[in-house]
């Protein structure tokens, strides 16, 4: 089957046609959180064609999640919920490229995968991580589908959309706090109405049709079918630039950044990458991939011409202590994307036997 005859219902409306649907297949979003708002959201965009989505979400399946995160199974209990929705979207949509990323978003690893997509949706029910998502979208200039359900009403709105008002400029207040789904109860209804019209919100930019809510928060009250929209403006509550962001989130500046391999997995073929193995010749397992190098960590200040600058290069050993060394030195020499594979090669194999039969 075709991508003419998988999407002919939306392409025959004007405001998408083949233009739209060529731009939906480019796209790159980014969901941060695979629970119940992201469980709406997911379907959707992958339904709808998005090229290529990330999900972002280090929580595994618990039994109360099942009556509102719907893409989920009984039988997926304690699985990680960004990979178990890998597998859904697979399966309703081969065509989109999907990475699961089973780490908790932090200030440590948010501007580096935020750097791969065009959009950002935050599908999160945790007030601190909103105000990460905002800052590092502030940095990267990328836009925020911003979500938000407090037991019968729910709230969007799409901050930092070409230079527009933020998540501070409504809510400057951070100390302010707000039940969780899990404190205040929720209804599998809720989450589903508003993960769709934040899905709604990323189509609209992505196809360039329509008005975006940008400078604009719609709320949404499931139990009376009212629904109010407001206006609200920018402003510097927050300047907002690496420099600060490192700092508000204590990440030094020469700190080298730690990945687990099961989140790069699907890199191992891209050649705007480098998986390098600091280990000697001689040790097992044998890590081999297409864009992959062995320089042993004795060898490496020597041997650096061999490496290319402006790649990203994933730093591994047998355990993660010398390639954490290695990376340090790397970054000494000017080397700017440089990330350590914890866990080292024995975590790896054991990852790929899994996965892949090598």
């Amino acid at each position: 089957m075709n991508d003419s005859t998988r999407y002919n219902r939306q392409i025959m409306l004007t405001e998408i046609g083949d233009k739209g649907q060529l731009k939906l297949s480019k796209a790159k979003v980014l969901i941060v959180g695979a629970g119940g708002l992201g469980a709406a959201i997911l379907p959707y965009l992958a339904g709808a064609g998005v090229g290529e989505i990330g999900i972002v979400d280090h929580d595994c399946i618990e039994i109360s999640n099942l009556h509102r995160q719907v893409i989920y199974k009984s039988s997926a209990l304690g699985k990680y919920k960004a990979e178990e929705a890998k597998s859904m979207i697979s399966e309703l949509n081969p065509s989109v490229k999907v990475n699961a990323i089973t780490e908790k978003l932090s200030g440590k690893n948010a501007i580096t995968l935020f750097e791969k997509y065009t959009i950002i949706v935050d599908a999160t029910d945790n007030i601190s991580i909103k105000y990460l998502i905002n800052d590092a979208c502030l940095v990267t200039n990328k836009p925020m589908v911003y979500g938000s359900v407090f037991r019968f009403q729910g709230q969007v709105s799409v901050f930092n959309y070409q230079n527009g008002p933020t998540y501070r400029c409504l809510y400057p207040d951070e100390k302010s706090t707000a039940a969780n789904c899990e404190d205040a109860g929720v209804i599998g209804t809720s989450v589903g109405i508003i993960g769709m019209l934040q899905a709604n919100e990323v189509i609209k930019m992505i196809v360039e049709t329509g008005t975006v809510l940008t400078g604009k928060i719609v709320v949404y009250n499931i139990l009376n079918n009212e629904q109010q929209k407001y206006d609200f403006d920018k402003s510097d509550v927050l300047l907002m630039n690496k420099e600060i962001f490192d700092k508000k989130y204590g990440i030094e500046e020469n700190q080298i950044e730690e990945v687990n391999f099961e989140s790069v997995l699907d890199e191992i073929n891209d050649v705007e990458v480098l998986f390098l193995d600091v280990r000697n010749e001689v040790e097992f397992p044998k890590i081999n991939f297409k864009n992959g190098i062995q320089i042993p960590l004795m060898n490496l200040e020597n041997e650096m011409e061999k490496l290319d600058k402006s790649q990203t290069i994933y730093v591994f050993c047998q355990s993660g202590i010398r390639s954490k060394i290695a990376a340090q030195l790397l970054q000494k020499h000017q080397f700017k994307n440089i990330k350590n594979i914890v866990g080292g090669a024995f975590a790896m194999k054991q990852l790929l036997q899994e996965k892949f039969t090598i």
